[in-house]
């Protein structure tokens, strides 16, 4: 009888796909234009909130509440809780209404970032994949769940912000202040790519980023390079030569304090069925960069890398015959949670000065604090029973992940809150996420219904003790 009425729970899932019902509630969402990023958005952040989140939890007996954000500025918080019984576990799930700017003017013809629009399995809006269409696949299935069984069978709490595409400010002091209304067994949120369009993923954390940037200011103004080109130390080019102390030409971090020491036995042999599967419009892997003897996997997952963003010296717009006067390079260090990013700029200061680049600086960028690195264990019990979940209702086992390539804000839940974290993407890398066209597939968005609606049934039933 289970089997039975979970299969009904999934298959109202499926039938909400392809009437359009889904899709319609969709489209309502990515036409309020939540653009975090641009000012004077508050009003359009807290309609969404209003008119789409509180009427999507409230008929299904939730509580609702607003919140103003902690930060003056920045966008509401809401909270929905639906209480079923203090003996049963409490799950609570994430989501983002803002959205990055629209870049309307760049979009393919006949594309409008904020009108949904779908040509065959692509699904076109902003928003689509990041996150309105991601936390509104998991609202539909609790719905269904609940319409299928009558109730939840757990404890349930949603929490949506309307800041993740600038930092999340307030997020972290919002959950710090309200630990008790947040108070869950497990996190079960959905954001960022599957591993490929065909593979059904779950990660359980992510990598942090740190900014920093690299400097050489050598004298003030620059100097005719006829006249003093070879007598004046090229400030380019010493910071050339800095960078490639750092990292080599094939991509090898050369500065060994600013990566793991290995990878763990559970991150190798998870990341051992993981193959990076290029799809349509990916760019092509460059097999030979990177650390030597890792993966493709093991590289994006499981390991730290060091990025040049942006290198600037003189004025390369209107370049002029001066030797120019200093140099600026913008980096990044992406890291897993087996390295301190305190001792990043501090690694790169000794590293720089036994390599003889005493005048160049170092320091952290300014500017939003970034999100902490996360992980929980492939072997966690709480993975192993999501895993088992999905591969009930795909028949595939899906991709193990310890964490996600990119950054999102997990260390609110997984260090703030201390809570295990599954996350289970629905969508995938090639989607123009943040660019013009951003989209969805169909094809992942409706498998994507059929998985949250299994795991929602199977959370009533039996859970990790």
């Amino acid at each position: 009888m289970h089997d039975v009425t979970r299969a009904a729970a999934i298959l109202r899932l499926a039938a909400e796909f392809d009437d359009g019902s889904f899709l319609r509630d969709l489209a309502r969402r990515v036409a309020i234009r939540t653009e975090s990023q641009s000012a004077g958005s508050l009003p359009e952040l807290t309609r969404y909130l209003n008119d789409e989140i509180r009427p999507a939890l409230e008929p299904l007996d939730y509580e609702v509440r607003m919140f103003d954000n902690p930060v003056e500025g920045a966008g509401p918080l809401l909270v929905g809780c639906r209480r079923e019984g203090a003996d049963l576990p409490t799950v609570l799930t994430y989501g983002h209404g803002d959205v990055v700017r629209g870049l309307d003017d760049e979009w393919s013809t006949g594309l409008d970032p904020w009108t949904l629009t779908r040509r065959g399995d692509r699904i076109y809006g902003r928003g689509v994949a990041d996150n309105k269409g991601q936390h509104s696949i998991n609202l539909a299935a609790i719905r269904a769940v609940i319409a299928t069984r009558g109730h939840l069978g757990f404890n349930s709490t949603l929490l949506i912000e309307t800041g993740e595409e600038v930092g999340s400010p307030g997020l972290h002091e919002f959950v710090r202040a309200h630990r008790e209304l947040l108070e869950a067994d497990v996190l079960i949120a959905s954001d960022g790519p599957r591993l490929g369009p065909n593979r059904p993923t779950l990660f359980m954390g992510s990598r942090g980023a740190l900014n920093i940037d690299l400097e050489v200011h050598l004298r003030e103004g620059g100097h005719h390079s006829g006249n003093w080109g070879g007598l004046l130390a090229n400030p380019g080019v010493v910071l050339a030569h800095a960078l490639a102390s750092i990292i080599d030409r094939h991509g090898r971090v050369l500065a060994r304090d600013l990566v793991p020491r290995g990878l763990s036995s559970s991150v190798r042999a998870a990341l051992a069925d993981c193959t990076i599967e290029p799809s349509e419009g990916s760019p092509e892997i460059d097999p030979e960069w990177g650390e030597p003897g890792l993966t493709a996997a093991e590289q994006l997952f499981g390991w730290n890398t060091f990025e040049v963003l942006a290198f600037s010296t003189g004025n390369p717009d209107h370049p002029v015959n001066a030797i120019p006067p200093s140099a600026r390079a913008h980096c990044q260090i992406r890291y897993t949670v087996d390295t301190d990013p305190t001792a990043f700029v501090p690694a790169l200061r000794r590293h720089l000065d036994q390599a003889g680049f005493t005048e160049v600086s170092v320091t952290a960028s300014p500017g939003p604090p970034s999100w902490e690195a996360t992980r929980l264990d492939p072997d966690h019990p709480w993975v192993q029973w999501a895993a088992a979940s999905v591969e009930r209702t795909t028949g595939r086992a899906p991709a193990l992940l310890p964490n996600l390539g990119g950054s999102l804000p997990n260390d609110a839940f997984a260090i703030t809150l201390g809570l295990p974290t599954i996350w289970v993407p629905h969508s995938y890398a090639s989607c123009s996420q943040h660019a013009p066209d951003e989209h969805g597939l169909a094809s992942i968005i409706r498998e994507g219904l059929q998985i949250m609606g299994g795991i929602f049934w199977d959370l009533g039933e039996q859970v990790p003790e």
